[in-house]
């Protein structure tokens, strides 16, 4: 049986939680801005007409020709910014990179953000961020090495910062208003992701491509101040949280079991199918979405022919429609709650299966419309637009089953979905090197069936109650 969460209503849109759901919302923009600046940014870094030569050199190195012509003005040199000669094997491994850096802190991060507090954690990891983003164009005329290096730490902070939200959720988010918190907040990634790839082409044609880099990172440190400056970890220290609120969060998470220093029961978790459930889901749907984020501008520029402006419109017309489904798909998952028309698992699992089986479904036609411009997007909207539906559905099943130990769980989940991510950029930069039709059809059929075994997986073992391990009074110690 499902735990029945209280139904005590709290202040909602005016109050400090939904306030710090906006300011996650900023930061999760500000992120994602950040990691995909690279998408847009190398259709004009990368320039295929050029004559081969190192992958690491540049037919027109900007540092050095402004030594040549040092009356040249910024905006002609920003504008004529260097191309440098990445082959898409070079590309997939560059694009890999960030993946490589937030699985090494997304599993240790996660469990130090529970002890120390997510706060100092994720506003460490979006400054360090900020700061790598702002620092990549001299690092690409460097040499590619030096951005593979610096992506991989800008990884590292990214994952640092990821992880750290859902020990702030535990703490902040009412059983009744999880899914439509954590959206309103996870919301931010895919509106980002709609800002960077509308605007990022745009500026690279206006300013050069650098500024991208340059201004997106400036847009990270200014939410750091803001973040270190209103965000709290526990609502009961916040200075500006009201009586009524502050009484609202105590009771109705009085019977969340908690424990700031704590025992991770590794084995109850190794043996758990249901958290296994929620890995497979994770793995599935980072699986195609990394594909998406990451080779969309550039599927867009190669199969329908778009020159960079357009093609950063075009791309960022899914990731508006990702966000809307992402905070439609919460109001509508605690609707439902709220309403007792479903139970908890009955939610999760409808919201699962959408956000795997319909972007599948459009993955697999991708192929057989290629020749239709206006198909194509339809389709390439659909996809991210679906797939977010997950937010409602396994994404926070974690702080349903182990809500003790959701910053730490989230960690591990994550850690499956970029590993996913990992395989499928490096995957999908092979597969389109040797043949691009063909490549691109492989790539949406493997990604489908990827998806499919993830749902399957889900529907059978998800569950949504606490789990046994996760209890204060069953502690398994290795």
């Amino acid at each position: 049986m499902d735990q029945k969460p209280t139904t005590r209503k709290g202040p909602d849109f005016c109050s400090l939680r939904y306030g710090l759901a906006l300011i996650m919302h900023f930061s999760n923009f500000t992120m994602i801005t950040q990691r995909v600046s690279l998408s847009i940014a190398i259709i004009a870094m990368v320039n295929g007409t050029q004559q081969h030569g190192p992958s690491n050199a540049s037919t027109q190195g900007p540092l050095a020709d402004t030594l040549h012509n040092p009356g040249r003005s910024a905006r002609e040199f920003n504008t004529r910014a260097s191309v440098y000669q990445w082959s898409p094997e070079t590309q997939g491994i560059i694009f890999s990179s960030i993946s490589y850096g937030i699985i090494l802190t997304l599993i240790p991060s996660g469990y130090l953000a529970g002890i120390f507090g997510a706060k100092q954690m994720l506003g460490a990891g979006l400054l360090i961020s900020s700061l790598l983003t702002l620092f990549t164009p001299l690092a690409a005329d460097v040499g590619v090495i030096l951005v593979i290096v610096v992506r991989t730490v800008q990884g590292m902070a990214q994952g640092m910062a990821w992880t750290g939200q859902f020990t702030i959720w535990a703490k902040w988010a009412p059983p009744l208003e999880r899914s439509k918190l954590t959206s309103i907040a996870g919301s931010g990634a895919a509106f980002g992701s709609f800002f960077i790839l509308c605007v990022g082409g745009l500026i690279s044609q206006a300013l050069g491509w650098p500024f991208i880099f340059y201004i997106f990172g400036s847009m990270g440190c200014v939410c750091c101040l803001l973040w270190f400056t209103v965000i709290y970890d526990d609502p009961t220290h916040h200075p500006c949280i009201s009586a009524r609120e502050k009484e609202h969060l105590v009771s109705s998470l009085a019977q969340q079991p908690s424990s700031p220093r704590r025992s991770v029961p590794i084995k109850a978790m190794v043996r758990c199918l249901p958290l296994w459930a929620i890995f497979t889901g994770f793995f599935s749907h980072f699986w195609l979405c990394t594909i998406i984020l990451t080779y969309l501008p550039t599927y867009i520029s190669t199969v329908l022919h778009v020159n960079i402006r357009e093609s950063g419109v075009l791309s960022s017309l899914p990731f508006i429609a990702a966000s809307s489904c992402t905070i439609l798909g919460g109001q509508l998952a605690d609707f439902l709650l709220s309403r007792k028309l479903l139970s908890l698992i009955a939610v999760r699992k409808l919201f699962s299966s959408l956000g795997l089986l319909l972007p599948s479904l459009c993955a697999v036609a991708l192929p057989f419309v290629a020749s239709s411009y206006t198909m194509t997007i339809a389709l390439l909207i659909l996809i991210p637009g679906t797939s977010n539906l997950c937010d409602s559905g396994f994404i926070i099943n974690t702080l349903d089953i182990a809500p003790r130990y959701a910053s730490f769980l989230m960690g591990i989940s994550r850690g499956f979905g970029l590993i996913a991510g990992i395989v499928s950029s490096t995957a999908t930069g092979f597969l389109i090197s040797q043949d691009s039709e063909s490549g691109w059809k492989n790539v949406f059929f493997l990604s489908a069936a990827v998806n499919m075994f993830g749902l399957i997986f889900y529907l059978t073992f998800g569950r949504a109650e606490i789990q046994e391990w996760a209890k204060e009074r069953t502690l398994t110690r290795l």
